[in-house]
């Protein structure tokens, strides 16, 4: 357990140095989900100039449908492990059924059997199983990928279903864009993080320079803004606000740019709501190169706004 505990501590010191080499780290990231956070990280990865794309999004990727990847290197990912019984050992006493607070055991034609969508890998199975009859087998949770796009590098990744370790998965990705980023002098990596506040959020946020967080003018705006701002200023890292969609609802948005305002939060970008954008995703292509819409000079005006906060 020693050698363990040491082992991970090695590593995460050197992913935190290989992080910290890259001059300039922005992820974009929003308090829920379909706020237009894909949308305005794709259109930064097609204008900044020299960057590394990492898709931290690892729950539900969608990057790839903007950027178009073409794979390289294809990578396992291993989560926790899961357990698995042995039907020959088992002698179908029913103490794991019993002590399985995650309903995992079942019985499927008289045999004993787990089902691994709703194993949470916790041993108290393993541990007290009278025969041995249960083990722990490697679990394979997704898989990470290195590719090249037409903007650059991209590092990104998708889990399985039901699979966790979203978090372990996040720290993988970043390391690995930091390191492709070192090795060709990329002035930024470009993330697109997780919605939310959760586990991948907040392994998405490490070593990070600077957080674009995307709101909404809707009912549960300033209050989906407010949680991310609040966990990136537990973090402290510099945040600074996008307004997407902001003129469907003008009086939400005059009330998320006053909140920003007595948060000493600066908005950098109010993209006004344009069919452009919709038509850019059905057709697979960023926003800024589809078009020279309202929408997508306004993103523009932001990564201009965004380059100038780094300085």
């Amino acid at each position: 357990m020693e050698n363990v505990q040491q082992y991970e501590q090695e590593l995460q010191k050197r992913i935190t140095e290989n992080l910290a080499r890259i001059k300039h780290k922005l992820i974009v990231i929003s308090g829920k989900g379909g706020t237009g956070k894909t949308t305005i990280s794709g259109s930064l990865a097609v204008l900044a100039k020299s960057k590394v794309i990492a898709d931290c999004d690892v729950d539900a990727p969608d990057l790839h449908l903007l950027l178009s990847p073409h794979i390289k290197e294809k990578y396992e990912f291993f989560g926790m492990k899961k357990a698995s019984i042995d039907t020959e050992k088992c002698t179908e006493c029913g103490v794991c059924k019993e002590l399985c607070r995650f309903g995992a055991i079942k019985i499927v034609d008289g045999q004993y059997i787990v089902e691994p969508f709703s194993c949470e890998g916790c041993g108290v199975c393993v541990w007290n199983c009278p025969v041995q009859a249960i083990d722990f087998k490697e679990n394979m949770a997704g898989e990470w990928y290195v590719s090249d796009t037409e903007y650059g590098p991209m590092v990104h990744a998708k889990l399985g279903i039901a699979e966790s370790n979203s978090g372990k998965l996040v720290t993988q990705v970043r390391q690995k864009a930091s390191e492709i980023a070192n090795a060709v002098g990329a002035d930024f990596v470009i993330i697109d993080g997780p919605p939310g506040i959760g586990c991948s959020v907040i392994a998405s946020l490490a070593n990070t320079d600077l957080v674009l967080a995307v709101s909404e003018p809707t009912v549960s705006g300033i209050a989906d803004l407010a949680r991310v701002l609040k966990l990136t200023r537990h973090f402290g890292i510099r945040t600074v606000v996008c307004l997407n969609k902001y003129d469907i609802n003008t009086e939400k948005s005059r009330e998320i740019e006053h909140y920003c305002s007595e948060s000493n939060i600066q908005v950098v970008g109010r993209i006004p709501f344009d069919p452009e954008v919709t038509q850019a995703i059905v057709n697979g292509v960023p926003l800024v190169k589809y078009s020279h819409g309202r929408a997508s000079q306004e993103i523009t005006h932001a990564w201009e706004t965004l380059k100038e906060a780094f300085l």
